[in-house]
């Protein structure tokens, strides 16, 4: 058997095993997955268990959530789906939309009860990777909640220095720095090394959220 006909055999047997995988998963979560709202009716009127589990723990919301699934989402949702049933990593439908930025589904998951005070696996709130990821309607939405804004998660970092420290100093970051701290973040906490944010914005030479950082009293 040559290289290559070996290679493609590989890659077959890989995708079949993924189908499998996927045919494998609950009915109900496969139309959570695909979008397929009316299937998702059809299923909880025929009796389809709305909490269950599929590969790595997760439910039906979350693998909509995964998929970026709005109408899932909301079917799902308006028939009682539990917004913070974590999977095996601890991600919730709630927390998955904060650090993916699904915004839309995530307001969906705030009507319906989020726990604000629940956290992901590195101890972060929902606010904390959308600060990461530069998610600004996201950051915009949860700063509009009760939302811890300076929640230490496991790393030592609020998510101002989450913004400061993964972020790129760029536009989106820079915003969400800004919306932050007129917030009311405090400018002067520091991570667990004793580095607060000025000291890593300027360390990374992100000026714009050096200014920020020393309008607001940053030392």
């Amino acid at each position: 058997m040559s290289l290559t006909t070996a290679l493609t055999t590989l890659i077959l047997c890989a995708g079949c095993m993924a189908g499998a995988h996927a045919a494998s998963e609950p009915e109900l979560i496969q139309a959570a997955a695909a979008g397929d709202a009316e299937r998702i009716v059809r299923l909880l009127r025929a009796g389809a268990n709305l909490e269950t589990r599929g590969s790595g723990e997760r439910t039906a919301l979350l693998a909509a959530v995964q998929a970026n699934q709005l109408a899932a989402a909301r079917a799902l949702i308006q028939a009682g789906a539990n917004v913070n049933a974590k999977d095996g990593i601890g991600d919730s439908p709630y927390l998955l939309a904060g650090a993916r930025g699904r915004t839309e589904i995530l307001r969906l998951t705030l009507d319906a009860g989020a726990d604000l005070k629940s956290t992901n696996r590195f101890g972060g709130t929902a606010l904390t990777p959308a600060c990461h990821y530069a998610h600004v309607e996201t950051v915009r939405l949860l700063l509009a909640t009760r939302v811890e804004i300076d929640q230490i998660n496991r790393l030592g970092w609020t998510c101002l220095l989450e913004a400061v420290i993964l972020g790129d100093g760029g536009p989106a970051h820079v915003e969400i720095v800004n919306m932050v701290v007129a917030a009311g973040a405090q400018v002067n906490l520091a991570d667990a090394q004793g580095v607060t944010p000025l000291a890593h914005a300027r360390a990374r030479g992100q000026a714009r959220v050096v200014e920020i950082l020393l309008r607001a009293g940053a030392r």
